[in-house]
C-alpha cells in the first residue's frame, strides 16, 4: 500500500495531492508515471482565468478525468475544448505540445465544487516523437457496466471489462476503469500476471480478498494507492463503505526513463533535444483531435 499525504498547489488548483510519481517509484509502475488528485475543492466565483498557464510536454500522455467542475484547455495550435463533469481528455503530447488548462469561463463565473484526477502514461520509445493528439472522451460515450445485484457501476475508459471495450485509443494495451462499488458488495476486476496493476481509492474503504497472503484482508483507506505489480491474475475487493476508485493496469514498457520537468524521454540527450526544440519553436504544431 502507498499513501502520500503531501498537499500542495499546481497553478491555481488547490488542494493537490501527488498519489505516486516515477521520481520515487521509477519503473516499478511502468508505463504509469504519475497520478495527481486535484481537489475535492471549491472555486470561488471569479472573472479571472484560473488554472495552469501555458506549459510544454513531450514523450508521454496525460489523461484528465473530470469528476466535478469544468475545465477548458487550449494548445499552441489554437485548438482546444471543454472538459465537462464526467468527461475524460486523453492527450498524447508525443513530439511536443504547449497547452494550458484553466477552469472554463462559465464555471469560473459561477464557482463551485471541483475534483480532477490526472494520470501520466509513458509512451514507448518508438512513439515518443509521433504527432501530438487529443482524444475528447465525452461522458455520454464512455461505456458504463452495471454490476450484478446492484453492486455498483464500472466506466470503461480504456481497455476491456466484461464485453465492453473502452473508447480510448492507446499505444500499448492499457486498462483504465472508473469504479463505484456499494458498501458490502464484492467484485472481481481483470489484471494479467506480470502487469503493473494499481488501485487508487478516491473515496471510501476497500478490503482486498486475495490469495496472495501479502494482500489478503488488507484495507485501503481514502486517497490511498494499492500497487499490485506481478501479483497474479485478477483483483477481488469488498467495499466496506461506498467506494469510488480507479483501476489501472498495463504491461510494463521495460525501457529506461529519463525525465526533466514536463519532458519524459529515454536518454538525457533526448531531454536536451527537447529543450532545444522548444526554444526553436518546434512544439508549435497542429494537434490531431478525435
Amino acid at each position: 500500500m502507498h499513501r502520500n499525504d503531501t498537499i500542495f498547489s499546481v497553478g491555481d488548483f488547490h488542494p493537490v495531492k501527488t498519489i505516486f510519481s516515477h521520481h520515487e517509484l521509477g519503473n516499478t509502475v511502468s508505463p504509469f508515471l504519475l497520478l495527481d488528485h486535484l481537489g475535492p475543492g471549491i472555486l470561488k466565483p471569479t472573472n479571472l482565468s484560473k488554472g495552469v498557464s501555458e506549459h510544454p510536454h513531450r514523450g508521454f500522455e496525460t489523461v484528465t478525468m473530470m469528476f466535478k467542475g469544468e475545465l477548458e484547455h487550449r494548445d499552441s495550435s489554437g485548438g482546444g475544448g471543454i472538459i465537462a463533469e464526467g468527461d475524460v481528455q486523453w492527450m498524447t503530447a508525443a513530439s511536443g505540445v504547449i497547452h494550458k488548462e484553466v477552469f472554463s469561463e462559465a464555471f469560473s463565473k459561477q464557482g463551485g465544487a471541483f475534483e480532477i484526477v490526472q494520470l501520466w502514461i509513458n509512451l514507448p520509445a518508438k512513439d515518443k516523437l509521433n504527432p501530438a493528439r487529443y482524444q475528447s472522451l465525452k461522458k455520454e460515450n464512455i461505456p458504463v457496466i452495471h454490476l450484478e445485484n446492484d453492486a455498483g457501476t464500472v466506466r470503461v475508459i480504456a481497455g476491456q471489462y466484461a464485453d465492453q471495450q473502452g473508447i480510448a485509443k492507446t499505444h500499448t494495451p492499457i486498462t483504465v476503469l472508473d469504479i463505484n462499488l456499494c458498501a458490502g458488495q464484492t467484485a472481481i476486476f481483470p489484471a494479467n500476471e506480470g502487469d503493473s496493476t494499481l488501485i487508487y481509492l478516491r473515496t471510501g474503504r476497500l478490503q482486498f480478498n486475495a490469495t496472495d497472503e501479502e494482500l489478503s484482508n488488507e484495507i485501503l483507506e481514502d486517497q490511498a494507492l494499492a500497487v499490485m505489480s506481478s501479483h497474479g491474475e485478477n483483483v477481488q475487493v469488498t467495499a466496506i463503505k461506498d467506494s469510488q476508485f480507479l483501476l489501472l493496469s498495463a504491461a510494463p514498457l521495460n525501457e529506461p526513463i529519463n525525465a526533466k520537468g514536463f519532458f519524459v524521454m529515454n536518454t538525457y540527450t533526448e531531454i536536451l533535444q527537447a529543450y532545444d526544440d522548444l526554444k526553436a519553436g518546434k512544439f508549435i504544431q497542429k494537434v490531431q483531435t478525435e
